[in-house]
């Protein structure tokens, strides 16, 4: 089993804990972790894109010289899509992007995303965050004691609106919760940081 410290906001060690073998301890599979991030990306695409083609754009009824002597390529319509102001060919349209992973795939994901930052010794866990106001600067300090200055990623277990406001405007952090927790946010930010419940929890979700 896994044995990290757990922290305090100010950066103190005041305990360890032992995590489960089955969630922050398996070899990461680096190919299903790519597909997990595909997938998420393609899937934030909205694919609402579109252009008009040569029967959509307005006017061009008529042919705009005859089709003999002229001295003119024949043409039979200005829209057509050589012309300036004409349809677009091969333009795209509105479509989905949407890539599908069955349940088994994303828990493996997941898992893979969560042993990997144990083994980079960039999973953090700290015993609880508590803010009695709305400030930034608490938020900073405790990124800065826990050695996470550049992207973190801090997860809580429920919703706690002064944390997550507070966390909002500084550059390179997010909040998220257990049950919004995705491969992509996981890999993407340099620091995993969890509060112990919320460690617990995803124990619990995904052993």
């Amino acid at each position: 089993m896994p044995k990290v410290s757990v922290f305090d906001m100010a950066g103190k060690e005041v305990s360890q804990i032992e995590l489960s073998e089955a969630v922050f301890g398996i070899k990461p599979n680096t190919a299903v972790m790519h597909q997990a991030v595909v997938a998420y990306l393609a899937n934030q695409r909205q694919g609402t894109q579109s252009t008009l083609t040569r029967t959509e754009v307005r006017g061009g009824g008529r042919k705009p010289w005859r089709q003999k002597g002229t001295g003119h390529a024949r043409q039979g319509s200005i829209r057509a899509p050589q012309w300036v102001g004409g349809g677009v060919a091969i333009g795209p349209k509105p479509r989905s992007y949407r890539l599908a992973m069955n349940k088994k795939m994303k828990r493996l994901a997941l898992k893979s995303a969560f042993s990997s930052k144990v083994l980079d010794n960039n999973l953090v866990v700290v015993d609880k965050i508590e803010m009695n106001e709305f400030k930034t600067k608490t938020i900073v300090n405790m990124l800065k004691a826990l050695g996470a200055e550049k992207k973190a990623l801090i997860v809580l277990e429920q919703n706690d609106e002064k944390v997550v406001k507070s966390a909002q405007n500084i550059p390179g952090v997010k909040t998220a919760y257990v049950n919004t927790l995705n491969v992509y946010d996981v890999l993407n930010y340099d620091k995993f940081i969890v509060v112990k419940d919320a460690a617990q929890k995803i124990e619990e979700v995904y052993a």
